[in-house]
């Protein structure tokens, strides 16, 4: 990690990526099984004991379910700081070149916001599932996939102003859809938090309409679909380069299977392993809006040319002139 390639460090960043895809997609398992209390004290998991114990109120497997999603910040910790190194360290020309660092930063933002979300996990644990605490806790870890996301884009180019691969009215239209997945993901916290499944029986609701809230998120998952259709289209017919165009596809398909799913799972009564679907659905959807949002732009390839050291010439003497 002290002398990472162009290869290793976005392999490294790839990693991360997953990782925090992996611990938003478990966290979403302990609230929608209700384990969100299976520890009710933070950082041990009760007053008495370290380690997974039976809690009064709390199942065992509720104290499992909990307890492991705690363990899983540890490889996820370690990933982060591996990555914060690599990215610290990386000169793409070689020990004597220039470090990045534009990488330095989304780097440092990987174990800062795990940092972040342990804080956050604890505050959501002491006020037993407040949902606005475990909304806050859900948008910092999307923020945190965005960091990390940036970051392995940003390993496979170099430092180069950007260019524009499409039109202007393209490029804004993909700015707005990022907006409006981020509200979109927001709006699924809300619907989570009101409805029957915000991690524990005794848990705080949002004191909000379940139908009123549910209807707002699907109308914000209609705007985006609009949206995501149109830039297709766009792109499709203004002649966007393979990669702007397979990073569309990525993203319609992935928008129009959750949009299947998440009406299903309405018309089912939100059955707990749909909604699981959903949600990391959700994560994987953003990381796909993300991508597209970033081929549509190009900073050129990682420069990986070694630079020699200048050679310094003898001073040139003057030559006598014909008579």
């Amino acid at each position: 990690m002290l002398s990472p390639t162009p290869l290793s460090i976005r392999r490294l960043a790839l990693a991360g990526v997953i990782a925090d895809t992996a611990i938003m997609s478990t966290g979403a398992a302990v609230r929608l099984s209700s384990s969100g209390l299976g520890c009710p004290d933070w950082p041990r998991c009760s007053p008495a004991d370290i380690v997974a114990s039976k809690n009064a109120g709390q199942t065992l497997l509720n104290t499992w379910i909990e307890f492991s999603n705690r363990l899983l910040n540890f490889p996820l910790v370690i990933i982060t700081v591996l990555v914060f190194i690599a990215a610290w360290h990386f000169r793409p020309q070689g020990p004597g070149g220039q470090k990045r660092r534009d990488l330095f930063w989304l780097g440092l933002a990987q174990p800062l916001g795990v940092v972040a979300q342990a804080v956050i996990g604890g505050i959501v644990v002491l006020t037993k599932l407040s949902p606005a605490a475990v909304s806050v806790h859900f948008l910092v870890s999307a923020s945190i996939v965005a960091a990390a996301v940036t970051l392995y884009t940003r390993c496979g180019e170099g430092t180069a102003p950007p260019t524009a691969l499409v039109r202007r009215d393209l490029r804004l239209l993909s700015a707005t859809l990022v907006a409006v997945t981020a509200v979109m993901l927001a709006a699924g916290t809300v619907v989570t938090g009101t409805g029957p499944l915000a991690g524990n029986a005794a848990a705080a609701r949002y004191k909000l309409p379940l139908e009123g809230v549910t209807q707002l998120h699907a109308d914000v998952g209609w705007l985006f679909a609009g949206l995501a259709v149109a830039l297709v289209l766009g792109l499709r017919v203004s002649g966007a380069p393979p990669q702007a165009m397979r990073a569309a596809w990525i993203m319609i398909g992935s928008l129009g299977l959750q949009g299947v799913l998440g009406y299903i799972q309405y018309f089912t009564h939100l059955p707990a392993g749909l909604v699981w679907i959903h949600v990391t659905g959700s994560v994987l959807v953003w990381i796909a809006v993300l991508r597209l949002f970033f081929a549509l732009r190009d900073r050129g390839p990682v420069n990986t040319a070694q630079t020699e050291p200048t050679a310094v010439l003898p001073a040139r003497q003057p030559e006598p002139l014909d008579r």
